[in-house]
């Protein structure tokens, strides 16, 4: 199959027609409710019943969905040439007569999740099954860089895992681009990245080349909003559904997810917990404002407090001479650590009291420094909304630094898993 990106970089070509004509929208000529559009709503939900860790047979499916085994048969046939299904041998499972061929999502098709932060960029390679392949990281301190030569940079580290990706025989669906700030994805335009010094910048062009073949595209996303997703879809998020995740990195973001749906409000800037008035009257915030949860509890607020200066290293060094002196007792880290706790809390409580919320998922360097910040986040919230969110509803996140990438890149693989007709002539 050929494929090619469309002028607005989210559909495909395939021999003259556009994604328009496949999804059967406005201007492709027919009435809606054609058997056309019944036949695709009938692949996803085949698609949707075939799991990454279980072998389904068509006789699965038809007795999953209420179609008839002559159905799924023609379906699944229709999802095999996609690639996005294989066959994995026979399952007998007890069935009488003939045994059923297993089918399975197929871990050779995968998509690329990138992540731009303040003082490093990483690209990987997640595959349908959800495992991250191909992972590479870069430190780099791109405050006050221009977008094109962190965007520059950032382009040769997705060329390298892709061209890894593709030496082991894999295929490129799409991608997504995760950036710490305001986001406008249909446009690709950061509004604004305060912490990058970046406002009011079109992506839209480096979107593109950063997985040009791939028939998705490359969606750009809010660093906080993609971790929370992957906290939903590979981490704690599945046993709470409705939870706050805050994002510890040199800012402080937070992504609200409810009913297992990211909600991110009208205007698709909810959930920024890191500018949270804690301290009024404390100090000024790289966003215009004072006292803000950033302020107190972001990576460079909690350095400083404990004295740890730059002194010319990077920030993930800082970062390890925090957590020695936390491992050996120096009063001045254990105090900033506690500091930011107790404000974590004040920022937790204030974000469940508005919108309902009894969970909380924590990643970046709050996940690091769990040992000395969960004592004063209990203290915090015990003492500020008794009950409120039960210890049990604390959780801290285990995907490290690649939460933001795996989000970013289950969404493209979740787009590519709800239409997977775009992908047939």
């Amino acid at each position: 199959m050929i494929f090619r990106n469309l002028p607005d970089g989210r559909g495909i070509h395939r021999k003259g027609r556009s994604l328009r004509e496949h999804l059967g929208g406005a201007g492709a000529g027919t009435a809606p409710g054609r058997v056309a559009d019944v036949r695709r709503r009938n692949l996803a939900l085949v698609l949707g019943s075939i799991g990454p860790d279980r072998r389904a047979t068509r006789a699965d499916i038809a007795a999953a969905i209420g179609l008839t085994k002559a159905s799924v048969s023609s379906l699944v046939a229709e999802l095999l040439e996609t690639g996005l299904v294989e066959e994995v041998g026979v399952t007998r499972d007890g069935e009488r007569g003939r045994p059923g061929v297993g089918l399975v999502l197929n871990a050779q098709q995968g998509a690329l999740g990138a992540e731009l932060n303040v003082d490093y960029l990483a690209v990987g390679i997640m595959d349908l099954q959800g495992s991250l392949r191909f992972h590479e990281v870069s430190e780099a301190e791109n405050r006050g860089r221009s977008p094109e030569d962190v965007l520059a940079e950032l382009t040769g580290l997705a060329r390298q895992c892709i061209a890894d990706a593709e030496a082991a025989g894999m295929t490129l669906l799409g991608g997504g681009l995760a950036v710490p700030g305001l986001v406008e994805p249909a446009r690709g335009h950061v509004v604004t990245a305060p912490n990058l010094g970046w406002r009011d910048v079109d992506l839209s062009t480096a979107l593109g080349g950063l997985a040009p073949e791939a028939p998705f595209g490359v969606v750009l996303s809010n660093e906080a909003n993609s971790a929370a997703l992957a906290e939903l879809w590979y981490g704690h998020g599945a046993s709470f559904g409705t939870y706050l995740y805050v994002s510890g990195e040199v800012g402080v973001g937070g992504g609200l997810v409810i009913g297992s749906e990211l909600f991110a409000g009208p205007g698709g800037y909810a959930g920024e917990v890191g500018h949270v008035v804690v301290e009024p009257g404390g100090r000024r915030c790289s966003c215009g404002g004072r006292g803000c949860l950033e302020t107190v509890a972001g990576q460079e607020a909690i350095l400083a407090a404990a004295g740890i200066t730059d002194g010319g290293r990077t920030t993930a060094a800082r970062m390890a001479a925090l957590q020695a002196a936390l491992e050996a007792g120096d009063a001045q880290a254990m105090s900033a650590v506690e500091r930011a706790g107790h404000y974590l809390g004040i920022a937790v409580v204030s974000a469940a009291r508005l919108v309902d919320l009894s969970a909380t998922v924590l990643g970046g360097h709050f996940a690091a420094l769990r040992d000395w910040i969960a004592p004063a986040l209990a203290s915090s919230l015990d003492g500020f909304a008794p009950g409120l969110v039960a210890p049990g509803a604390v959780a801290f996140s285990e995907l490290g630094t690649t939460a933001a990438l795996r989000g970013a890149a289950g969404a493209t693989l979740r787009r590519a898993l709800a239409a997977p007709y775009a992908l047939l002539g």
